[in-house]
């Protein structure tokens, strides 16, 4: 059935793109021993994918359609098995940074694809908030996995660890033979193009889409989210190493328990916001969040550097601070359906470039902060200061459910 592969294609995707884009944070590790780079150049990896993904996804996301959401996946999945080719064969930090660059480039093409496309094989707001909150924990499921891959290539001693990528290789490949294999009916992201093209070129309808109120306390909600979870994930590795003091191979499969944590969280969000609204259930997930980071990360003060030989000998904030994982789970996916299931098809690819757009400009500033705290305080102290973009957040989600109920408010208004 052509539907069924579409969606095995596009979690497919999903998770290749979740292994590559998140092995930034073990390649950061393994870049300042093995490639000898300080923090700060290290943390410039996060922007070579970043900042690229976002100046793809601007450029490009408003003319997919135009171009066919097939073919760019297609394109985008060729992209990705290319630059998985780069880094064993070049083995350097250069090589990194251009690899990092490459993916970029490829998912910023791939997400708003693979978005733009749930509205296209489901049928009404419940069936696509399912499959979106599907495809999110897949992507964890992928980062999670990427934890364990590298990890078993890690050799102290060598580059051993630039091995892992011919084996990240075949999951692009494998969603490029189900998309080949698959047809799609793009006819509903066409749907109003008379009208848009009324309003000048993709591009300006873009800006003027990211004008409207909604849209703007939509994507700062999305660029502070992944802020936080981005700054922690990409340097939890680092964390563990430094500061609870575990050997490299654990400090990468500690940090797997976060993104395990993500996942099964995103699976279970859908079962729970068909059952409660959305922003209450947010804002006890910030409520959470908040208190683990007050409550978990005192738990490392202290701590020596101690022969850790087993899991029995790591401290018990190596595996009670992933949980934070489980608080950040729902957030992302669900503003994100709440958004798109308020918007026509022909929109989609507008929104989530934009999505993607502050996405990335999200990770690469937590990122870059997270690290330079890292370099001139400590791991804790940038941990904790996470708190600060967890009330920005929590401000964010309040105007955003301000805005959408005048939304509906003015659309349920006779004209």
């Amino acid at each position: 059935m052509a539907r069924t592969r579409l969606i095995a294609a596009m979690i497919l995707t999903y998770v290749a793109f979740a292994m590559l884009l998140n092995s930034v944070g073990t390649v950061i590790l393994q870049s300042i021993s093995g490639f000898h780079v300080t923090k700060p150049e290290a943390s410039t990896l996060e922007g070579f994918k970043d900042i690229t993904i976002a100046i793809v996804s601007f450029l490009t996301a408003s003319y997919l359609p135009r171009i066919g959401l097939r073919n760019a996946l297609i394109g985008a999945l060729l992209l990705a098995i290319a630059a998985c080719t780069v880094m064993p064969l070049a083995g350097s930090f250069g090589a990194a940074q251009l690899h990092f660059a490459m993916v970029g480039a490829a998912f910023a093409v791939a997400k708003v694809v693979v978005y733009s496309m749930i509205g296209l094989v489901t049928d009404d707001a419940r069936h696509h908030a399912s499959l979106t909150s599907l495809i999110e924990g897949m992507f964890m499921v992928g980062v999670l996995s990427s934890y364990w891959v590298f990890s078993a290539f890690i050799d102290p001693t060598g580059l051993r660890w630039l091995n892992a990528y011919w084996v990240l290789a075949v999951i692009p490949a494998l969603a490029l033979a189900f998309i080949l294999s698959a047809s799609l009916d793009e006819r509903r992201t066409h749907a109003g193009e008379e009208a848009a093209d009324e309003q000048g070129p993709p591009l300006v309808a873009m800006l003027r889409l990211a004008a409207l109120p909604l849209v703007l306390v939509f994507i700062v909600c999305a660029f502070v989210f992944v802020l936080i979870e981005q700054g922690i994930g990409t340097w939890l590795p680092t964390f563990n190493n430094e500061v609870l003091h575990l050997p490299a191979q654990m400090s990468v499969q500690a940090a797997s328990l976060f993104a395990a944590c993500i996942a099964l969280g995103r699976f279970g969000a859908g079962a729970v916001m068909a059952r409660f609204d959305w922003y209450p259930v947010l804002n006890i997930c910030l409520a959470v969040l908040a208190a683990l980071i007050i409550l978990v990360l005192p738990l490392a003060d202290g701590l020596r550097p101690v022969p850790i030989e087993t899991w029995r000998d790591a401290p018990i904030a190596a595996f009670l601070f992933p949980m934070i994982g489980f608080a950040l789970a729902p957030i992302y996916p669900t503003i994100i359906s709440v958004m798109l299931s308020a918007m026509p098809n022909r929109h989609h690819p507008s929104l989530m470039g934009l999505v993607v757009v502050f996405s990335a400009l999200g990770g690469t500033t937590g990122s870059l902060i997270t690290g330079a705290l890292f370099a001139h305080l400590d791991g804790r102290t940038a941990f904790t200061l996470m708190l600060v973009p967890t009330a920005l957040l929590a401000a964010g989600l309040f105007l955003l459910r301000r805005r959408i109920r005048a939304s509906e408010t003015a659309t349920a208004q006779p004209a």
